[in-house]
């Protein structure tokens, strides 16, 4: 029997750095509370939640267990808090702290790419994982 996750994480399988995380995210995910979503699988189609792989490509989302979309920085507290790692997360919400890891989190969402070929890591060469700029 499978149980509806309470969150599941949309993220970028062409990302190295993404596909790390979400490699350790899966390791923690023993009771299975966290779903996981490649935006690039063949079966995902983003339009059920409004938005585009660009609109996804641009920022991290995910759902709630309501079906409510998330986007930014919310949505690492989510995934983290989900595999009983919310403390991890903790400081990215609290007041002064908030608006530097949200600075901090949208220069990582433009730049992803090139940070993993620059740690050595294969991207993929085509424009579909190109990353949007007008953020």
């Amino acid at each position: 029997m499978t149980t509806k996750p309470e969150f599941t994480l949309f993220y970028d399988g062409r990302c190295p750095i993404c596909r790390r995380e979400v490699a350790w995210l899966s390791s923690r995910n023993k009771l299975n509370r966290l779903g996981l979503q490649d935006i690039h699988a063949e079966d995902f189609s983003p339009e059920l939640y409004g938005k585009s792989v660009e609109d996804l490509m641009a920022e991290i989302h995910g759902v709630d267990g309501n079906g409510r979309l998330i986007n930014g920085m919310p949505v690492f507290y989510a995934a983290y808090s989900a595999v009983g790692l919310g403390w991890l997360m903790a400081p990215t919400r609290w007041p002064l702290l908030k608006p530097l890891f949200d600075k901090l989190y949208a220069w990582f969402a433009r730049h992803r790419l090139g940070l993993g070929a620059w740690l050595g890591t294969k991207t993929c060469q085509d424009e579909r994982c190109s990353i949007r700029s007008d953020h």
